[in-house]
């Protein structure tokens, strides 16, 4: 750690996204009397939605439910673009005073658990002016979502440099650039190649989706009449409230449904898409997964939109593997050419716990993957540390809330009994799995660097908001599974599992 004179505050949040502006509106309404200062490495708020620029970026989650609980979502779109989701965060921020807490252009690089003092000793550069900035902190929240911002999953293919065009990754889009009248080629068929799709196709010559496998594709309305309706009748937040509810359901319902009976699922899945391309139209080749629904997040497609392209003959699917690029296109594996002016490896996402950051206790590095989750939030080893990791089968934001929520509680209970510090310790010899359950390329690709999970809770993530809502919201805090210290306890200088561990 550096020897500069460090600030202190009460909770450290890292990320000023939706999850870090989520954490400090609930800090300040639930544990009002702690101080908190937000670390953020962008010059801007918004997180994710500041990063992505590319055409049709948008929540593949609905607003009422991605939205945060305590700031009704009134746009009217159920799924918004990212310039509406920046500005609704960038709006919370200044209507509740956190934007004078966020210190912009500030990248956490490290961190140390100090049980002597009982304090996280976070270390940061300044990305405008290379200084290094040193932050004590007694609760660290990591709100800096889950995937490297510097770059994505990149695939090299033979030939790339013999293309005479552009490419161009999602995750590095230039607002500028102009793509009217080309030919583009968009390799992938997660949420990302689904969006630019159509987003795309009304001022490209033509769109050209290019996938190895497929993946489901489900159509999603992108108004929603209830709650516009109940906005006529009830008053602002109730309305929200209740059309939050009524989703959260409904997606809880569909996700077991799915689990239960995936092949109905599919076969509906079938039958819209066969209405609207036809019967003609290879199904079976281009929107037939190996897998069952939800062993993959569904891709949605607002209005059908990704379809309707198809339809127009404005952008079509190829299902194949690549042999090489060319000075003018792709050349697969069957012996097709695509013809192509632009390409865009929407290839997936590379996943990075806490942003980076290098995590110790008491000077020894903790790796993620020797850590155990706890109720999704806190891992073994870490005291007083929270991830904010929403869901993976809804929207991110409801996890999201009930983690802010047990923080404050694990707060005011420590205050209130004298506590220093707590700490997950899961028994000895505990049974574990992959932390996520989904087998999504990039999630694969980063299973050996993620935390673990158990199989029995606390130690095992339901993924099911209703579940979490009773034990997060309402379980006991002294549940037998989070430890509480004080630094005067006697052997209390480590955690007990790192103590032996040593």
């Amino acid at each position: 750690m550096s020897e500069a004179t460090a600030e202190f505050v009460d909770v450290l949040i890292v990320g000023a996204g939706v999850s870090g502006v989520g954490a400090a509106h609930h800090l300040q309404r639930r544990a009002p009397g702690k101080s908190y200062m937000i670390l953020e490495a962008r010059d801007g708020m918004g997180g994710t939605w500041d990063l992505f620029r590319y055409p049709g970026i948008r929540s593949d989650s609905d607003m009422h439910t991605f939205g945060y609980a305590f700031k009704p979502w009134e746009d009217g779109k159920v799924f918004a673009d990212g310039p509406a989701i920046r500005n609704y965060v960038k709006e919370t921020a200044d209507e509740s005073g956190i934007t004078p807490h966020i210190r912009f252009k500030h990248r956490v690089l490290s961190s140390n658990w100090n049980s002597r003092t009982a304090r996280w000793e976070v270390e940061a550069k300044r990305t405008d002016t290379g200084e290094r900035v040193r932050v004590e902190c007694r609760f660290l929240m990591m709100c800096s979502g889950y995937y490297r911002y510097d770059h994505g999953h990149v695939v090299h293919w033979e030939g790339e440099k013999d293309f005479a065009g552009d490419i161009i990754h999602p995750q590095h889009w230039r607002e500028d650039f102009d793509y009217s009248g080309k030919k583009v080629v968009i390799i992938g068929s997660g949420a990302t190649a689904v969006t630019l799709v159509p987003a795309m196709a009304d001022k490209a010559g033509h769109v050209t989706m290019l996938q190895r496998s497929p993946t489901y594709i489900a159509p999603r309305p992108s108004v929603d009449p209830v709650a516009n309706f109940l906005r006529k009748i009830l008053p602002r937040k109730a309305a929200y409230s209740a059309t939050r509810i009524k989703n959260v359901l409904i997606s809880i319902i569909f996700f077991e449904i799915a689990q239960r009976w995936p092949g109905w699922v599919k076969n509906q899945v079938h039958k819209y898409i066969r209405d609207e391309l036809g019967e003609d139209y290879d199904i079976d080749k281009h929107f037939t997964p190996k897998y069952n629904p939800w062993d993959e997040r569904f891709c949605a497609a607002p209005d059908g939109d990704f379809f309707q392209s198809l339809k127009k003959g404005e952008a079509s699917v190829v299902t194949d593997h690549i042999e090489r690029f060319t000075k003018t296109g792709i050349q697969l594996k069957s012996g097709e050419h695509i013809e192509a002016d632009l390409i865009i490896p929407a290839t997936g996402l590379e996943m990075l716990l806490a942003g980076g950051m290098a995590m110790q206790v008491d000077g020894r590095e903790v790796s993620p993957p020797e850590t155990i989750s706890y109720r999704g939030m806190m891992l073994s080893q870490l005291p007083n540390l929270a991830l904010a990791f929403g869901y993976t089968n809804a929207s991110w934001t409801l996890k999201i809330d009930l983690t802010c929520e047990r923080v404050c509680r694990l707060l005011n209970h420590m205050d209130a009994k004298g506590y220093d510090y707590c700490v997950p310790e899961p028994p000895a010899g505990i049974e574990t799995q992959p932390l996520l359950n989904l087998q999504s390329g990039y999630i694969k690709r980063a299973e050996p660097h993620l935390p673990r999970q158990g199989t029995e809770p606390p130690w095992r993530t339901y993924q099911n908001y209703i579940q979490d809502m009773l034990a997060i919201r309402y379980g006991k805090l002294e549940d037998g599974a989070l430890q509480f210290y004080r630094k005067s306890d006697e052997g209390a200088s480590a955690p007990r599992e790192l103590a032996a561990a040593e």
